[in-house]
């Protein structure tokens, strides 16, 4: 991957990932069921999508809605087959009932994973500690990125949060990047480019016509250029 800022589209087939990679995506989030805020995918649609892209794939660990581990064990043996097949980036992030990072199962994860770059998702916005969980995380191996919209609710609360976590960039538990994503909007862009942060992660936005239509290659062509300007 170049130096340029990452736009990275969430995928649900591969006519996603064509369309995705044809407007400019340099990674894709891969995922089922959006109606459950993205689970993972079967094994055959992650094999399917490597082989009609050639840009880099992280796949979801998530068996359910919520940002609960579930059966750690059947989603480690997702995570064995995933590998099998080659998926070598994961996106996951698990919270205890009172909101702290629920290490147990994310450590249980990364063991399966063996050195693969992952993604923490945005359970960091419902987190009880933000800057707890991160120092709790610092540590773990393959830890790369985090994904937050800054808020719960959104980019539009979370701006603030955003630009201040990346000027922390370097410090203890800061050093993964910042993937924006959650409510992400385009004139959200200047704001968030102004304040250092270099990583985009769109879905909705990518699709005009809404989830029960493909991604369009325009509309991730747009942010694209509006990323790059």
């Amino acid at each position: 991957m170049s130096n340029r800022a990452v736009l990275e589209v969430i995928a649900l087939d591969e006519e996603d990932a064509v369309a995705a990679q044809t407007g400019g995506a340099d990674r894709l989030e891969l995922v089922t069921d959006m109606a459950a805020d993205g689970l993972t995918p079967s094994t055959a649609s992650f094999a399917a999508i490597r082989s009609a892209v050639d840009i880099p794939l992280r796949v979801m660990l998530r068996l359910a809605d919520g940002f609960a581990a579930g059966d750690v064990d059947a989603l480690a043996g997702r995570a064995e087959e995933l590998r099998s097949a080659g998926a070598d980036e994961f996106v996951l992030g698990f919270l205890t009932a009172d909101g702290e990072p629920d290490l147990v199962a994310v450590e249980r994860l990364i063991a399966v994973l063996d050195g693969c770059r992952w993604t923490f998702h945005r359970a960091i916005d419902r987190a009880a500690d933000r800057d707890g969980l991160r120092k709790r995380l610092a540590d773990l191996p393959g830890l790369d990125t985090y994904l937050t919209a800054g808020a719960a609710t959104g980019v539009d609360d979370g701006l603030t949060t955003l630009a201040a976590e990346a000027a922390r960039a370097g410090e203890p538990g800061y050093e993964p990047q910042i993937l924006v994503g959650g409510g992400l909007r385009l004139d959200h862009l200047p704001t968030l480019r102004a304040a250092g942060l270099t990583a985009f992660h769109i879905g909705g936005a990518a699709r005009p016509r809404g989830w029960t239509a493909p991604v369009s290659a325009g509309a991730v062509r747009t942010w694209r250029e509006a990323i790059d300007a």
